[in-house]
């Protein structure tokens, strides 16, 4: 009883207290808290899980089958792609963002993380591969804008590198993924990049012009785009008002520039049916354009 008794004057007393400063003006002050705001949770915007390998798949009559190869190591050249597919789809279904630092490789498990080397410079960064392409002969990669600035090949043709599959370190993978870059990493030296070099293969594209094998040819020498057809069906991916930028994103995912009045059209095609064009729809969609529409083939 007296413990029962003490609680209720307590309170009495608690209450003539508030009622006071109520009537004298002043609010009563709000008791403290202690409970803790919970910590913001950073997560990356992409993941690295899961990896995929994928099956066997052809685009433009060419089968590609991917491979999961640690020790890859190979030369080539390097393209580059940027805001002409910004906010599509990659083959691991990440949005393409032209700044950050991937790449599209044919047959490298999506994603995977390799280092590029600019055989003209000896200049190496890390970057991560989370798409398709370029579905040309003559190119082993494409490098998404923001790479091809960071490794100092920006301009017409393509540039010839090495590419070098690599396990990094998380912290070097977290930027990545956060669409940041990674630490550059020390230069090949020339000794190791005069051998390197004479590995490269004979270039295949009148587009493919790297300082480390012929000098470019002016803009008068490029060759004529093919011309026309009409009649059919074809699958048009984009339209473009610059020339180059339609031919570089045909020859990544296989398909054609065509000069359209003002414009340049990328497309797949053309086809006898409609039925038949489906396979430009499966090789826009490989290409990350998805849904890509069949349209009469009248050339404009």
């Amino acid at each position: 009883m007296r413990s029962s008794n003490r609680i209720g004057g307590q309170c009495l007393a608690a209450g003539a207290l508030l009622l006071l400063a109520a009537c004298a003006g002043e609010p009563p002050a709000a008791p403290p808290t202690t409970l803790a705001r919970p910590p913001v949770q950073k997560t990356p915007l992409v993941a690295d899980e899961p990896v995929i390998v994928g099956a066997a798949y052809t685009i433009g009559g060419v089968t590609y089958t991917p491979e999961d190869e640690p020790q890859y190591d190979a030369v080539g050249y390097a393209g580059w792609y940027g805001e002409e597919v910004e906010g599509n789809k990659t083959a691991n279904g990440e949005a393409f963002m032209p700044m950050a630092i991937t790449a599209a490789h044919k047959t490298l498990p999506l994603p995977s993380y390799v280092e590029v080397t600019a055989l003209d410079t000896g200049k190496t960064i890390l970057v991560r591969i989370n798409d398709r392409g370029p579905f040309a002969n003559d190119r082993l990669i494409d490098l998404s804008r923001g790479a091809a600035e960071q490794l100092g090949i920006m301009g017409e043709g393509a540039a010839p590198v090495r590419v070098r599959r690599v396990n990094p370190p998380e912290q070097d993978r977290a930027l990545l993924r956060a669409h940041q870059r990674a630490a550059e990493r020390l230069e090949t030296p020339a000794s190791l990049l005069t051998p390197l070099r004479t590995k490269l293969p004979a270039p295949l594209s009148p587009a493919i012009t790297p300082k480390a094998v012929t000098p470019r040819p002016a803009p008068s020498s490029r060759p004529s785009p093919p011309p026309a057809i009409r009649g059919g069906y074809v699958v048009q991916v984009g339209a473009f008002a610059s020339r180059e930028r339609a031919e570089a994103l045909a020859k990544r995912i296989g398909a054609t520039a065509v000069e359209s009045g003002n414009l340049w059209r990328v497309r797949f095609g053309p086809y006898p049916t409609r039925t038949a064009a489906q396979a430009g729809v499966r090789a826009a969609a490989a290409g990350g354009f998805e849904n890509a529409p069949i349209i009469a083939n009248d050339a404009r």
